[in-house]
């Protein structure tokens, strides 16, 4: 039995799709289903009915699932007790980061620099849930983390506080940073960009919308749809959104009569300036989520005191 297989089942059992699962992997789905075949036939047991449409777990996959969750969580301390003692040894803080912090990471470096010029910083990007189960685990000493929404961020941790699938979650705690508000990106072109200001969410009612999917970054989208109905709108759906940068790409294309539009955090819009895309305030109230830091609550790591100073100082310079 090796580990790769055990991992590969428990984001299957997690996701019920073989594809998800290969996508969250990073990896082709005839992968993941040939290291399950493997490890089924070496188990001599059916882990999963693939008879019905959808992917089920057998009362054998079932009863393996804990036992598979315990082999990884081993797995993951025996990995934090090395990775923290040469991290220890090299003064370096590992920290997840979340896509789009900008200025802010920019200038929580730089004090953290002048707080402890010996200290070094490993970022680390990975999706939420990740981030915050290798803070849990301790391969990471501190993650940031957007939104009480997030999918593993502060109000989800509460919620599956007891629950098995919550992988050591509960042990975290979240100390608010900063609020990041979000600008609409639209064509240059647009009568909306032509004059410098603020603009209102029902300006955007008639253009289509290009969203990441919920999955990708449920507080962000929740906000925003939210945000629009209370406007008193349904977002016309846009194309199927790519990167970012494709994104940007095809809105700085857009005429005035086929424009299309986005929602940016404007710490990230500062450093994506480019003359076919303007980036314009919300007047409606409540456009920005909160940046948390997430941290071992009963056993922080070494240079987590340090890490929050840091923010803090970023803080009062974005002021």
């Amino acid at each position: 039995m090796e580990l790769r297989q055990v991992r590969y089942f428990v984001m299957v059992a997690q996701e019920l799709h073989f594809g998800r699962a290969a996508e969250r992997l990073h990896i082709v789905q005839s992968a993941v289903s040939q290291q399950i075949r493997r490890l089924e036939r070496e188990l001599k047991a059916e882990l999963f009915d693939r008879s019905a449409r959808q992917v089920r777990l057998t009362p054998l996959g079932e009863r393996f699932l804990p036992e598979a969750r315990a082999l990884l969580a081993a797995e993951e301390r025996a990995r934090a007790v090395v990775t923290g003692l040469a991290a220890t040894r090299a003064g370096v803080l590992r920290v997840g980061t979340s896509t789009g912090m900008g200025v802010h990471l920019d200038r929580m470096l730089e004090a953290l620099a002048r707080l402890a010029p010996d200290t070094g910083v490993e970022l680390v990007a990975a999706p939420a849930p990740e981030r915050l189960e290798r803070v849990a685990a301790g391969t990471l000493d501190a993650a940031f983390v957007r939104g009480d929404a997030d999918d593993g961020g502060p109000a989800h941790a509460r919620t599956t506080r007891g629950d098995s699938r919550a992988d050591g979650r509960e042990a975290l705690g979240f100390v608010p940073l900063w609020q990041d508000p979000l600008v609409a990106a639209v064509p240059a072109r647009h009568a909306l960009a032509s004059s410098p200001g603020t603009v209102a969410l029902a300006d955007l009612a008639e253009v289509p919308l290009i969203l990441t999917g919920r999955r990708t970054n449920r507080p962000l989208v929740d906000l925003v749809l939210a945000a629009c109905h209370d406007a008193g709108f349904t977002p016309l759906p846009g194309p199927r959104p790519g990167t970012l940068d494709n994104t940007l790409a095809a809105i700085g294309a857009c005429g005035p009569a086929d424009a299309l539009w986005t929602v940016v955090y404007a710490a990230h819009a500062e450093r994506l300036s480019t003359p076919r895309v303007a980036y314009l305030p919300f007047r409606n109230p409540g456009m920005e989520l909160t940046t948390y830091l997430a941290v071992h609550r009963t056993d922080p790591q070494p240079g987590v005191e340090l890490l929050l100073r840091a923010c803090a100082a970023a803080t009062d310079l974005d002021r």
